[in-house]
């Protein structure tokens, strides 16, 4: 497993496997068992998944060596605020049976986050935490928390796939020496992904599937990924990108499938942020 190296020197995995959307408990605790045989060792959650104990109970009952394990999940938005983000991270933190967290992230740019940032350095110097970071932060939200925080984000968690490649964001991290991750690498299977001329061309070349093409793209540009799949064949692919390297000419090829903006979710919408703070998992 290759892997990024964090500011603080703390290294991440570039291949991880996302549990967005994965709830069911019994469902969710077996896909990642059978991950962990396949060798992934990050596993992304959050508090709003509502599977942080599924993750855990999987992490637990097996034989890997937790430090061998590398565990990110988030706050939410409801719980932003400094001593709501503590009494968060402690829930996280006992539902994912384990005494530290790999990378903690804030989940959203909205609510009192600055607050929240304050409390996820405490727990950083506390040593709960190996890494702290951001989710969905755009350029201008990251830029101004990275000049207002005594220790910047590590890492910045966001939508990114061949058709949005989010180049000024990427220009923008690397300026403030923040890692990029990809969620919804594989554009969550939307836009035709999988049928995509292009991607299916390369993919041909190498007798590779669309997926691992765009993986591929995604590792080769030193991004971390977490791809998520419920199938087992599938997470198997997903891992299977190392004995091919796309060409320069296979990286331009891809490069003009960029439509510059999310078809996803976009924080810069009012009716995103209603959306997300109306959204309460603490009932």
């Amino acid at each position: 497993m290759e892997h990024a190296i964090l500011p603080n020197g703390v290294s991440m995995p570039l291949m991880g496997y996302g549990t967005f959307q994965i709830s069911n408990g019994e469902e969710c605790q077996h896909c990642v068992s059978q991950a962990l045989k396949l060798g992934y060792r990050l596993f992304d959650t959050a508090a709003a998944y509502g599977n942080e104990s599924s993750i855990g109970a999987a992490v637990a009952q097996s034989e890997i060596p937790r430090e061998e394990i590398f565990l990110t999940t988030k706050l939410w938005l409801e719980d932003s605020g400094y001593h709501q983000t503590l009494s968060a991270f402690n829930r996280s933190l006992k539902k994912l049976e384990t005494d530290y967290i790999d990378l903690y992230l804030i989940h959203h740019p909205f609510g009192d986050y600055y607050s929240s940032w304050r409390a996820l350095e405490h727990l950083y110097r506390e040593g709960w935490v190996r890494a702290i970071g951001v989710s969905n932060f755009y350029p201008d939200r990251l830029v101004d928390l990275c000049m207002n925080s005594d220790i910047p984000p590590m890492v910045n968690q966001v939508e990114l796939h061949p058709f949005f490649q989010q180049k000024e964001a990427l220009a923008v991290m690397e300026e403030y020496q923040v890692i990029p991750q990809a969620w919804g690498p594989l554009c969550e299977g939307q836009k035709d992904i999988f049928n995509n001329k292009v991607l299916q061309k390369i993919a041909g070349r190498y007798k590779k599937t669309p997926a691992q093409v765009v993986l591929r793209w995604h590792f080769q540009r030193g991004i971390s990924a977490i791809p998520r799949s419920v199938r087992k064949d599938h997470m198997a692919e997903n891992l299977d990108i190392h004995d091919f390297s796309l060409t320069q000419r296979d990286m331009d090829m891809i490069s003009p499938l960029d439509i510059g903006h999310s078809e996803i979710i976009d924080h810069r919408c009012a009716y995103t942020a209603r959306q997300l703070n109306g959204l309460r998992l603490n009932l």
